[in-house]
């Protein structure tokens, strides 16, 4: 299996193994399913977080700070209330104990999707993403077995619904049938199998990107890495002191 290391940016990057067999487009469907996915997760780690802590979300049309509403101080509130400072959330939490399983689902899926696989060279699959996120779905149904109102940004998120529009996660998703994949600032035919591009070896390794339609080339990958970059500054700079000094370069 060829193993792709999709790299849109330093922290928008994973592994995902192949086959050079297979069309560009086919294996731009995978890489587009797998970048949503932990685009997902990192929604949900984000939103599941302050519903462990806050509770389902209020209304769109009643969202506000609970101290600053009208009768607030008479209203009863449950057990284990926590006021949302944002005014976003009913501040009616789950057990606190009940909580620690979904913080936990919520990491184990970070960890599940993280850039730093890549360090551990650890391909992702669409599989394990996909069951990251049915064991938040489980957790969310333990602490909150009424459901979430439909509102709730968490169970949106869960069923594949969110608005992302105006918010800080819109645009980042790629459309898995229309995304263009590139190889060395080269845009891949979609009919075409990869091995038109990276030959026939499936031993191979390469750094691939994708973006949406009709946006162009990607920015090219760095001569060197940042580690290496800066390094190379560091030299420099020790090169041009001792020049001014009068003393040997080192």
């Amino acid at each position: 299996m060829v193993l792709l290391h999709f790299k849109n940016s330093e922290t928008d990057q994973f592994l995902f193994e192949t086959s050079v067999a297979l069309p560009a487009r086919d294996v731009s469907r995978d890489l587009a399913d797998v970048h949503n996915l932990r685009h997902r997760i990192t929604r949900l780690k984000l939103e599941g977080g302050e519903l462990a802590k806050y509770g389902p979300a209020k209304a769109p049309d009643r969202q506000g700070i609970d101290k600053f509403e009208e009768g607030h101080e008479a209203r009863e509130r449950g057990p284990h209330y926590c006021m949302d400072p944002t005014g976003r959330r009913s501040g009616e939490a789950c057990d606190p104990e009940v909580a620690q399983k979904l913080l936990k689902e919520l990491d184990d899926a970070e960890a599940a999707a993280s850039k730093d696989r890549v360090l551990r060279k650890e391909p992702l699959t669409k599989a394990a993403l996909l069951a990251a996120i049915d064991n938040i779905r489980g957790a969310v149904m333990i602490c909150y077995p009424m459901g979430l109102p439909e509102w709730d940004f968490v169970r949106q998120c869960l069923e594949g619904r969110e608005d992302l529009s105006g918010s800080d996660f819109g645009g980042k998703d790629l459309d898995p049938e229309t995304c263009q994949l590139w190889f060395a600032s080269r845009a891949l035919a979609a009919d075409r199998p990869l091995s038109d591009a990276l030959g026939r070896n499936e031993r191979t390794r390469a750094v691939v990107k994708a973006t949406k339609k009709g946006a162009g080339a990607p920015a090219r990958e760095p001569a060197v890495d940042a580690d290496t970059q800066k390094a190379m500054l560091a030299w420099y700079y020790k090169k041009q002191e001792q020049q001014k000094a009068g003393g040997p370069a080192g």
